[in-house]
């Protein structure tokens, strides 16, 4: 499963309104620790499919999203559950640190 391309239509329904929790990756094409993380964040997408949805969020095509989640620095991942964000991480994190979170939000 690959990620879900998220924009400023989509995101409410996709993630606000998702059953499942999300896994939100705010990044830009101009962002190296962005395309640092973006293999790891695939990777993880197709290791817990149908356990959280992983979607990203390009934050020059979509400025509203961005705005709304006071956005200032990239990479920013956000997980959101029930409409909710439960965890927000600035910067590239390494990938066992992001995985721990994701199933503890996968699995409480």
């Amino acid at each position: 499963m690959s990620d879900v391309v998220l924009n400023d239509q989509n995101f409410d329904s996709e993630v606000l309104q998702s059953d499942q929790p999300v896994l939100v990756d705010f990044w830009a094409p101009w962002c190296g620790p962005c395309r640092m993380i973006a293999p790891m964040i695939e990777k993880l997408a197709g290791e817990f499919a149908g356990k959280i949805k992983i979607g990203k969020l390009n934050v020059d095509e979509n400025p509203a999203i961005s705005e709304r989640y006071g956005i200032m620095s990239i990479p920013t991942l956000k997980i959101f559950k029930a409409g909710q964000i439960v965890e927000d991480m600035i910067g590239a994190q390494p990938e066992m640190v992001l995985r721990d979170k994701i199933k503890y939000y996968t699995s409480a």
